[in-house]
């Protein structure tokens, strides 16, 4: 099964100091907990996200697409970052979570969901995915149907 552990603010949280430099002891905790995760077969996928103010939002409203202007969320409820486990359970998803350094301002929330995989889709919607994306649902889903 395949995890998402998104990172972010808490709701009492004011936010990451500007000022406040590179908290070297903290960066090299994620890193070997990166390094942890690939070394135990788990880690598929871990990022940061940059800022929201020079990204972009795409909305759909009647069926036509437009570009969102700021302001944003507030960043308390942006996702800093996410890792991609692959795991047995939701229980070693969450015991992975609860291992996660935190403190970079954007993680004080960790939420932990599975992502959809072709087992949880009902076989006509699976009919209708292999035969509008062949290629894709093909890479996608090979290894882990």
């Amino acid at each position: 099964m395949r995890f998402i552990i998104t990172a972010q603010a808490s709701a009492d949280n004011d936010g990451p100091d500007a000022g406040g430099g590179l908290d070297e002891a903290l960066l090299t905790a994620y890193m070997r907990f990166n390094e942890e995760m690939y070394n135990a077969g788990v880690l598929v996928a871990s990022e940061g996200l940059n800022p929201a103010a020079p990204g972009a939002r795409i909305a759909v409203r009647k069926g036509k697409r437009y570009v969102v202007d700021g302001p944003f969320a507030e960043s308390k409820e942006l996702v800093g970052g996410f890792y991609i486990i692959e795991v047995g359970s939701l229980d070693e998803a969450i015991s992975w979570a609860l291992r996660a350094p935190s403190g970079l301002g954007t993680d004080d929330v960790l939420e932990v969901r599975q992502l959809t995989g072709a087992g949880d889709l009902p076989p006509e919607v699976l009919d209708i995915i292999r035969a509008a994306a062949p290629t894709w649902s093909a890479s996608v889903w090979q290894a882990r149907t």
